[in-house]
């Protein structure tokens, strides 16, 4: 347990505990700050209305956008929302096509959906998601060669680029750190953001896999606009601007259902 010396004091350490481990509950919180709830409430308002985490009922998470955080955090941060993601992406992907899936873990969350698919060609720029791909019977996995970034498992450089350009894939699934009011699509690392304008060009139809909490924020490097998008699934959370920014670039939006998630865990 901690215990902060002041608002501020401990208002900071929370942001540095979220940007650890992607989200929390207030109890949570409280426990570990040995705080009243209520006290943790008014630090997570105040830390919200600076912009530097997302509130959800019971609980806060870091804002995508705000910083680069480790895989396994981010994997942590809209876990539920992601889930539900996975489930419609997948569910929207059919047999006996190819597809180009970006790293990330929202994409991350469409690979146990697609265990009982078949006839499935999959290009990857990440050892990661190949790694768990291979064990499906009847789909073929393809990575490209270049730079394997430790931290996660995504493949870099021109090399891969190359790679993903000799593809006409029937879909690509991607996922950004960030969108953009104007509808730009961000990241963090510009040799990633060319591999993933490279798996756009590269397909038919192009999926964004993205929670509610990436849109309006921002990442320093643009690798390509919602007007590429066909199609973007994302969670219940998804607000008016979100919505019309889609409508306005042509994007077909799906929400993604995650009441059957919940039903399921409380089967």
């Amino acid at each position: 347990m901690k215990k902060a010396t002041n608002s501020q004091t401990r208002q900071s350490e929370i942001l540095q505990h979220l940007k650890h481990v992607g989200s929390a509950t207030v109890d949570e919180l409280a426990e570990l700050f040995r705080a009243t709830p209520q006290t943790i409430r008014k630090d997570l308002t105040t830390l919200s209305e600076a912009n530097q985490i997302s509130r959800f009922h019971g609980g806060a998470a870091l804002l995508a956008g705000t910083v680069y955080t480790g895989f396994e955090a981010r994997r942590e941060i809209a876990r539920a929302e992601k889930e539900s993601i996975g489930k419609s992406l997948a569910s929207r992907i059919p047999d006996n096509c190819s597809i180009i899936l970006n790293a990330g873990t929202t994409t991350e969350a469409v690979i146990p959906h697609l265990e009982h698919h078949y006839g499935l060609k999959v290009v990857t720029d990440s050892v990661h998601l190949a790694d768990k791909l291979r064990h499906f019977t009847g789909l073929e996995v393809m990575i490209p060669a270049g730079v394997i970034r430790g931290a996660d498992g995504v493949v870099l450089g021109e090399s891969a680029v190359e790679f993903i350009r000799q593809f006409r894939a029937d879909f690509a699934l991607v996922g950004t750190a960030a969108i953009a009011a104007d509808g730009a699509l961000l990241d963090y690392d510009l040799r990633e953001a060319s591999v993933t304008r490279a798996i756009i060009a590269a397909a038919r139809h192009v999926f964004l896999a993205a929670d509610c909490r990436k849109f309006g924020h921002g990442a320093p490097v643009c690798f390509g606009h919602l007007e590429q998008i066909d199609t973007l699934i994302t969670d219940a959370g998804a607000g008016k601007p979100f919505l019309e920014a889609c409508a306005k670039n042509g994007v077909e939006v799906v929400i993604a259902d995650q009441r059957e998630e919940t039903d399921a865990e409380l089967a």
